[in-house]
């Protein structure tokens, strides 16, 4: 593996580290969490999801039997206003208007609730023991915030709440008037115990809500939407803990529906039966109007119908001149026949026969006339005119003759008076033969009046059946594809997810606080975080202690403890110089309470040894800490007594430590009021050189660098410098400070020690542990 893989690891293992040695936090929290999950699903009332779906019948164009100005649809005005779209029944399903009925309806004001051992239930209909019924509402009053409590015993009803200044007691059936309502509670007598015999039903409370807020809960929690896009089947849904109550609520919403529906339907086909009624009327007057201008005009015209009269006219007109010219012909034949027998007067011939005349008395008396002339001729032949029988004949003849002249005369004159009339009637019959057109251009417009109305009112006659049918025969608009339904399992409060949710938490929460935590901490933790911010070498990190752990380090010692300073007494050796002089360890630190002292002590017992002696000078003489491990010696003579000149044998200052027969302390003495000055006055030096060949190392337990000049004052005298930091304590920028001063050589030969490490922030691991007795950790430890 390259060296580019190694340090991505070693900053992953950085990252996640923080998060994997506090993994107590996460089993500790999802513990928690998990308990309170269960917790939370024992004690919550289960909210169950209920649902229903209805097809609403031609919702995209409406039958024309439909009601909906359907039977006009037909009539030219009313074309296209048939239409209805889905859209529109969604959104009537979220109206507020539906939402109100079906509260009234079922009457959602009052809801009456049993406390039992882990949440509340609901009672609803046979499930409840008692009814209450809102009698009327109470305007601008403040409406109740908390529910009402409801103690029944017997027939004596007790309602209490904080909010009521006392309890009110009552019976049923009285009306209890409550500052907000007033109420009439009432037995059930539907109550079916066998329903809720797993209830206790021993402590009661109800709701109340004004009108308007139910209708807008429900309003918000009923969801309406398509089941597919392509279809037209409505589905109803609703999530609430009373499953039986939300099956009511979406069947009556189906009910309502429908019956606004019908309602709409029989209204909109009232209208318009109503609408045409009065169109009929308004038509049938017309209509008669028009019948009886036709009847005034063949009144008016003497005619009863116009193409038979003309027809009939026609025929007159021709049989008229068909009469006229035959009468023409008999009067000329007459008066020719006439002329004939004016021009005999004194002869006798026969008269002309078959000449047309239409005269049985003029040619019967002809035909006797030939017959007298035939006769007379016959005899004159043989006789004279003188002859009796010619007399006779002749005297037959002549009053013959004169008969038919005078029958002729009388034809001629019925024939003249025929002719008369038969021009009368021809020219009658060519005047209204003429008058034909204009009755008929008048009579057409009065008939097509008359057809336009008669068609009109037919047609009205029609649609009024059409729309009575449809009031008869309205079928519901929204057919029921499932009645209202409940799914198996509760929507909320959902086990799994509660479970899953939790874990999650118990997870998310200490990874947040770690994280949070870290994103926040400026303070030096392991060794890690030490070596990123300096190039300074770190001689040893020293675990932190415990109550059961010694603060000293003791002979043959294989702690931790005792491990971690022999590793800093290792590297610090390669740090001094090789010499058989005394080698000056300077300890400091950037403030106080990172631990100096501690290090300068147990350095010192790590360094003792039956060889080497060791010399420990408290140099803090502002703030003396060496003296705690020894409390006997606080009132001791000290440094200070002799940089003051007090005392001038270093020999009465050195005293034994008590730990190591070769350890011995110099301690700080009484806190003067100068440690500036005196540090500066050579007396410090004077002591370094008169134990220098007296011990092997003497380690300086000095002051904290930043806070006070001191120790600037005497680490000229160092041959090495170890500076303490405390892991949790020490901050980041401390060590900016201390990279300044070794920059400076203010302090040198500086290594750095990281003390009061925390087991799991160690950079050597621990897998192993301290100390050669030791044993390797089992793969279950190291995991935890």
């Amino acid at each position: 593996m390259d060296v580019t893989k190694k340090e991505e690891e070693f900053n992953l293992r950085e990252v996640i580290k923080p998060y994997t040695k506090r993994w107590y936090w996460f089993l500790g929290a999802m513990f928690l969490t998990t308990v309170l999950a269960v917790l939370y699903i024992k004690f919550t009332t289960p909210i169950y999801k209920i649902q229903s779906s209805v097809l609403i019948k031609d919702a995209k164009k409406m039958s024309t039997a439909s009601g909906d100005f359907g039977v006009l649809s037909g009539l030219g005005g009313f074309a296209g206003m048939g239409t209805n779209s889905i859209e529109n029944e969604l959104e009537i399903f979220k109206s507020k208007k539906i939402i109100e009925d079906v509260t009234k309806n079922l009457k959602l004001q009052v809801s009456i609730y049993s406390r039992e051992k882990y949440h509340d239930v609901e009672l609803y209909k046979n499930t409840n023991p008692f009814i209450i019924h809102v009698i009327n509402e109470k305007p601008f009053e403040e409406l109740p915030k908390e529910p009402i409590n409801v103690k029944i015993q017997g027939n004596k009803i007790t309602l209490s709440s904080n909010e009521l200044k006392a309890n009110i007691i009552t019976t049923f059936n009285k009306i209890i008037s409550l500052p907000y309502a007033n109420f009439i509670i009432t037995k059930n007598l539907n109550f079916n115990l066998k329903k809720v015999k797993k209830l206790d039903l021993n402590d009661f409370y109800f709701t109340y809500s004004d009108f308007a807020t139910i209708v807008d809960n429900y309003q918000k929690a009923l969801e309406v939407d398509l089941m597919d896009k392509d279809a037209t089947v409505i589905g109803l849904s609703m999530a609430h803990s009373n499953k039986e109550k939300s099956q009511d609520i979406l069947n009556n919403l189906v009910d309502i529906y429908n019956e606004y529906a019908i309602n709409d339907k029989n209204t909109e086909s009232k209208k318009t039966k109503d609408f045409i009624d009065e169109r009929i009327i308004l038509i049938s007057k017309e209509l008669g109007d028009v019948e009886t201008e036709r009847e005034q005009f063949k009144v008016k015209n003497d005619i009863v119908d116009i193409a038979t009269e003309a027809r009939i006219n026609l025929q007159i007109a021709t049989e008229t001149r068909r009469k006229s010219l035959e009468t023409d012909t008999q009067i000329e034949v007459s008066k020719m026949l006439l002329g004939y027998i004016d021009s005999q007067s004194s002869t006798y011939q026969i008269l002309p026969t078959n000449i047309g005349l239409d005269n049985p008395t003029a040619t019967s008396n002809i035909t006797a006339y030939n017959k007298l002339v035939m006769d007379r001729n016959r005899l004159l032949e043989n006789a004279t005119l003188e002859n009796p029988l010619v007399k006779e004949i002749t005297k037959d003849l002549n009053g013959l003759r004169t008969a038919m002249r005078e029958s002729i005369q009388r034809y001629l004159i019925n024939l003249n008076t025929s002719k008369n009339q038969i021009d009368r009637e021809n020219n009658y019959s060519d005047t209204e033969i003429q008058k034909v057109p204009r009755q008929e251009k008048l009579f057409r417009n009065i008939e097509r009046q008359q057809q336009i109305k008669e068609n009109l009112y037919l047609l009205l006659l029609q649609k009024r059946e059409e729309a009575a049918i449809s009031m008869a025969m309205t079928d519901n608009k929204a057919r029921v594809v499932d009645h209202a339904y409940v799914l198996k399992k509760a929507v909320a409060p959902k086990k799994m997810l509660s479970i899953l949710g939790a874990w999650i938490m118990g997870l998310l929460i200490p990874f947040g606080f770690i994280y949070i935590r870290e994103l926040l901490n400026n303070k030096i933790i392991s060794k890690h975080d030490l070596e990123k911010i300096t190039d300074t070498p770190i001689l040893s990190e020293i675990p932190r202690l415990y109550k059961k752990d010694g603060e000293t380090i003791a002979k043959n010692d294989v702690s931790p403890l005792a491990e971690s300073f022999r590793i800093l007494v290792t590297n610090l050796n390669f740090m001094l110089p090789k010499t058989n002089e005394a080698k000056t360890i300077f300890v400091t630190s950037t403030i106080k309470g990172e631990g100096k002292t501690f290090v300068s002590v147990n350095l010192s017992l790590a360094l003792a040894s039956s060889t080497k002696k060791i010399l420990v000078i408290g140099s803090d003489i502002r703030n003396p800490q060496l003296q705690r491990y020894n409390p006997e010696m606080k009132n001791s003579k000290g440094l200070s007594e002799y940089l003051y000149e007090e005392i001038n044998n270093p020999n009465d200052i050195i005293h034994p430590s008590g730990f190591h027969p070769n350890c011995d302390f110099i301690y700080s003495g009484v806190i003067p009021p100068n440690p500036t000055d005196l540090l500066q006055n050579g007396r410090y030096n004077q002591l370094l050189d008169a134990v220098r060949n007296v011990y092997d190392y003497i380690i300086l337990d000095t002051a904290p660098l930043m806070l006070v000049t001191d120790s600037f004052l005497i680490s000229s005298v160092a041959d090495a410098t170890v500076y303490v930091t405390r892991s949790e304590i020490t901050e980041k920028g401390f060590i900016d400070f201390a990279n300044k001063n070794i920059a400076s050589q203010k302090i040198k030969n500086v290594g750095f020690v990281l003390n009061d490490v925390h087991k799991t922030n160690f950079g050597y691991g621990n897998k192993y542990g301290y100390g050669y007795q030791a044993e390797e950790k089992k793969w279950w430890q190291r995991i935890f």
